[in-house]
């Protein structure tokens, strides 16, 4: 799969774990330089990722070949706080069926980073867009994201952000995933 084709749409991993991952209709950011850009999506990875990942701009253009398969994004065109995230193949798949709203299938786990933490999302609905009364809206520093092969190993994983652990964001839709805040 072409991680070209996953870009489009308004995603935050928080994916956000970290997806609250927002992926967003776009053109890389105007008023940035490919080195800012560079720079800011590598700040969702540790180092050690950091020196091997591909970057792209959110309209899919090569910004730096890595040697990894992960691929790191910067900040989504429409956000004004950084919430870069670097996607392992798994969650490149997770991500293109998300934004798609079709039918998800992960057959390995998979890891996500979002070190600069994300600009918050929805803890129930994978769609939601902005804060409301009742959507469990979570703004998460930084944080490692995962997914699972089969979601039924996540039904004893707390859902509370609050719990001072892991949880699990979007618990009972196909694209529930495992917070981990690291801060």
């Amino acid at each position: 799969m072409s991680s070209s084709s996953i870009l489009g749409r308004n995603f935050t991993v928080a994916v956000s774990a970290g997806l609250a991952i927002v992926f967003a209709a776009g053109t890389a950011m105007a008023d940035s330089s490919k080195e800012d850009m560079i720079k800011e999506a590598l700040s969702a990875a540790p180092p050690s990722l950091a020196a091997v990942a591909s970057v792209q701009d959110w309209a899919g253009n090569v910004l730096k070949q890595g040697t990894s398969t992960y691929v790191c994004l910067p900040r989504t065109p429409d956000s004004e706080v950084v919430n870069s995230m670097c996607l392992d193949e798994a969650w490149l798949g997770w991500a293109h069926a998300w934004q798609n709203k079709q039918p998800v299938t992960i057959d390995r786990v998979g890891t996500a980073y979002m070190l600069a933490g994300d600009g918050g999302a929805s803890n129930i609905d994978p769609f939601a867009e902005k804060e409301t009364a009742d959507n469990q809206w979570v703004v998460e520093g930084p944080h490692l994201m995962v997914v699972v092969p089969d979601n039924a190993a996540l039904e004893s994983l707390a859902t509370d952000p609050k719990n001072g652990g892991p949880y699990v964001m979007w618990k009972g839709t196909p694209y529930a995933h495992i917070m981990v805040p690291l801060d």
